[in-house]
C-alpha cells in the first residue's frame, strides 16, 4: 500500500467512526492539504473555487480522491451525491475546480455513506446535506469599508460578503433584524423558526482557526414570538433538563465502563488503568472526540480503536512537541507512526 493510499484510508476511517458517513472534503482536511477556515470561506461564497485553497497540485488531489473511491467501494460503503450549495442569497451550485473538471467535481460531490445506517436514517442524512445552508454574516476581527455605500465600518459592526465584497447590514437589507447571541437554544431555535429572514453570525477564532457562531440575526416579531413560547413552558423545560442531567451522568459513567471493557478485549496487553483513563477521555460527553460518536457508543471496534491510537499518540510519543515545532499534522503523524504500531502490537493489537 502506498504511503498516499494510507494516510487517505486512515483519515477516512477516523470520519467514518465520527459521522457513520466520509465527505471527501473532510479527508482533504485531515490530510493538512486545506484548512476548516478556507472551507468555511468557501461555502459562505467567498471563495470561487475551492483548489484555490488546497495545497497540492491537481494530479496529486486526483490521486487521492481515487484511492478514497476504491477504499469506500471495498468497504461497502454507499454512495450519495451530495449538493454543495453556497451561503448566499440565490444558493448558487459551488464549484471545487476553477477547470470545472468533472471527475474531481464528481468525487467531491459524492459522500460514502455506511451500510449499518439504516433507511430512515440515510434518508435524514442526506436530506440534512443537500439542504440549502444558512445565509451568513461575519463579525470581523478587522476594520473594512463597505464595498456599496464606501462608509467605513462602526466597531462591532457586522458584515455581510457577496461576491466577494463586504457589505454593511444597510446596503445588503439586514438592518431591520435583530442580533440574537447565542446561548438560549431553544430561544434561538424558535426564533429563527418563527423568522422569515434570517442570518447567522460568525466570528474567526485565531486561535482554534475556525469559523464560530456567536448567534444569529432575526426580526424583532419572531423574537417576541420566541420568548412568549419559552415564558410558558419555561417550568417544563426546567424541569425536563434536570432529568436529562441526572441521566446523562448515570449514562456516563455506565458507557465509559465498557469501552474501558472493550479497549481490554481488543487490546489486553493495555493496562486496566490505562485503558479507564483512555475511556473516560474518549467518552467525555460534548468533547466532539471518537468516543461521543455514534459507532464510539455503540462501541464499534473501529472507534475503540481509533480512541486508542489517539491515546497513545499523545502520551507515548513526540506527537504534541512537533506540531507545537511547526510541523504539519500529516507529517508529524507520519512521523511517529512506527512508535505507535510498536505499542499497538505490544498490547496485543494489529499494527498501522
Amino acid at each position: 500500500m502506498s504511503k498516499l493510499r494510507t494516510r487517505v484510508v486512515t483519515a477516512a476511517e477516523e470520519c467514518l467512526a465520527r459521522n457513520k458517513f466520509v465527505a471527501p472534503v473532510t479527508v482533504v482536511c485531515s490530510l493538512g492539504w486545506l484548512k476548516s477556515a478556507r472551507v468555511d470561506e468557501w461555502r459562505q461564497g467567498r471563495l470561487r473555487h475551492l483548489d484555490s485553497a488546497i495545497a497540492v497540485d491537481t494530479p496529486k488531489l486526483a490521486e487521492a480522491l481515487e484511492h478514497l473511491t476504491d477504499w469506500a467501494r471495498q468497504q461497502g460503503l454507499q454512495p450519495s451525491d451530495t449538493a454543495y450549495l453556497a451561503a448566499t442569497r440565490d444558493h448558487h451550485q459551488l464549484r471545487f475546480t476553477a477547470s470545472a473538471e468533472e471527475s474531481i467535481e464528481r468525487a467531491f460531490q459524492r459522500h460514502w455513506l455506511s451500510p449499518d445506517l439504516t433507511e430512515k436514517r440515510r434518508e435524514q442524512l442526506e436530506a440534512r446535506q443537500n439542504k440549502a445552508p444558512d445565509l451568513v454574516v461575519i463579525s470581523p476581527l478587522n476594520a473594512w469599508t463597505c464595498a456599496s455605500c464606501r462608509m467605513p465600518s462602526a466597531e462591532g459592526e457586522f458584515v455581510y460578503m457577496e461576491d466577494g465584497k463586504p457589505l454593511c447590514l444597510t446596503c445588503a437589507d439586514f438592518n431591520h433584524l435583530l442580533y440574537l447571541p447565542a446561548g438560549n437554544a431553544a430561544l434561538s431555535r424558535r426564533a429563527k423558526k418563527e423568522s422569515t429572514l434570517s442570518a447567522l453570525v460568525m466570528r474567526f477564532n485565531k486561535r482554534r482557526k475556525r469559523y464560530e457562531r456567536q448567534g444569529i440575526l432575526i426580526e424583532q416579531a419572531a423574537l417576541e414570538a420566541a420568548e412568549s413560547q419559552c415564558f410558558a413552558d419555561e417550568e417544563v423545560r426546567s424541569r425536563r433538563r434536570e432529568r436529562d442531567a441526572e441521566r446523562r451522568a448515570v449514562q456516563d459513567v455506565e458507557f465509559q465502563a465498557a469501552m474501558a471493557v472493550a479497549i481490554v478485549e481488543s487490546f489486553p496487553g493495555c493496562p486496566e488503568d490505562r485503558a479507564r483513563s483512555i475511556a473516560e477521555h474518549a467518552g467525555t460527553r460534548g468533547s466532539g472526540r471518537v468516543g461521543r460518536t455514534a459507532a464510539g457508543r455503540a462501541l464499534d471496534e473501529n472507534a475503540v480503536r481509533l480512541a486508542v491510537i489517539a491515546s497513545i499518540r499523545h502520551e507515548d510519543t513526540p506527537y504534541d512537541d512537533l506540531l507545537m515545532s511547526g510541523v504539519p499534522r500529516a507529517d508529524a503523524r507520519e512521523r511517529i507512526r512506527d512508535e505507535i504500531s510498536a505499542v499497538l502490537v505490544g498490547w496485543g493489537g494489529l499494527p498501522l
